[in-house]
């Protein structure tokens, strides 16, 4: 945005971010924040491509260890793995989830910051999303990776011809869904720089978020794993998480009592941690934190949070 003659100040205006704490290390940004930001400059902008302009530039190391566990994946599959494991913790401002079909390999997003495909900031947030993966593929792949077609829930804008000029594939849109496909010989490939020991490495910071709200071994520390890996708000029920793991729900009940525990506990146990890590180390708001715990509203996330700690979010965040 400074580059096309906007100040930052202004980008930033109401969200309580200034440039100096975007260049701070310790600085975290809340959802809140980041819808103010993005929504100042649909407001502001002088291109209306801006958003994937920026994606653009999110580089694999502008993710941190996370770029360079990809970066350094030794196979395609542990770089899949890593995508659909990771991406939703990372705080996304769209969710993705990845299919195969055969020799089509396919990426589909769901917009977090809102779920109106004709707001301007769902569209904003989903320029931004897609331009980012694909500058982060082509990191891993090189320049020449692209995308056969991609298909946009909302209909054409009027800078639609800047898709296909930055994003180089056929552009579908008034489509059920957001999704892009691309040829899955192109996936098959090996990174640019694979080293498993390094990605060992990577992978085992990226884990410690996950792994230290893991306290239990045996079908109880499974059903813990699965359900932090699903986060967020898509939590499976006891029918889906039994199918999951190739038993009935009866069977995992039953195994779940025998270990002194059931599936109602274990799903409440899950998110009160992430909750707790949420406020602890996050600026995320209640209303943030619900979303994304699978709560209806921010009374209901309260209310269910004063029931595991004794304290409110807000009382808990201040101690």
């Amino acid at each position: 945005m400074a580059e096309d003659g906007v100040a930052p100040s202004l980008v930033l205006a109401g969200s309580g971010l200034d440039e100096a704490a975007l260049g701070d290390p310790a600085t975290r940004v809340s959802y809140r924040q980041v819808t103010i930001v993005f929504g100042n400059a649909v407001r502001l902008a002088r291109d209306p491509a801006i958003a994937l302009r920026a994606g653009a530039r999110m580089r694999l190391t502008a993710y941190g260890i996370y770029g360079y566990a990809l970066l350094s994946s030794p196979t395609h599959a542990a770089t899949i793995d890593l995508v659909v494991k990771y991406h939703r913790a990372a705080a996304p401002v769209a969710d993705l989830f990845h299919t195969r079909d055969g020799d089509v390999e396919s990426f589909r997003y769901d917009v977090l910051l809102s779920q109106d495909p004709n707001d301007p900031l769902y569209r904003f947030a989903l320029e931004f999303t897609c331009a980012a993966h694909l500058a982060m593929t082509r990191d891993l792949y090189g320049r020449a990776f692209g995308w056969s077609v991609m298909r946009i829930a909302y209909p054409a804008p009027g800078h639609a011809s800047e898709y296909h000029r930055l994003l180089g594939c056929r552009v579908q849109f008034d489509q059920p869904a957001n999704e892009v496909q691309l040829d899955a010989a192109w996936l098959d490939r090996r990174s640019a720089l694979p080293d498993s020991v390094t990605h060992a490495m990577a992978r085992e910071m990226c884990e410690q978020f996950l792994s230290g709200l893991i306290h239990a071994s045996g079908i109880t520390g499974q059903v813990q794993r699965m359900l932090l890996e699903q986060m967020p708000k898509r939590f499976p029920d006891i029918d889906s998480m039994a199918k999951t793991l190739a038993m009935t729900a009866r069977t995992l009940r039953r195994r779940l009592e025998v270990e002194g525990t059931t599936y109602r506990d274990l799903l409440a146990g899950v998110r009160r941690d992430l909750a707790i890590e949420y406020l602890r180390k996050t600026r995320m708001t209640n209303e943030e934190i619900a979303n994304r715990l699978g709560y209806s509203d921010a009374a209901n996330f309260r209310h269910a949070f004063k029931g595991w700690t004794g304290k409110s979010p807000q009382e808990y965040r201040a101690e």
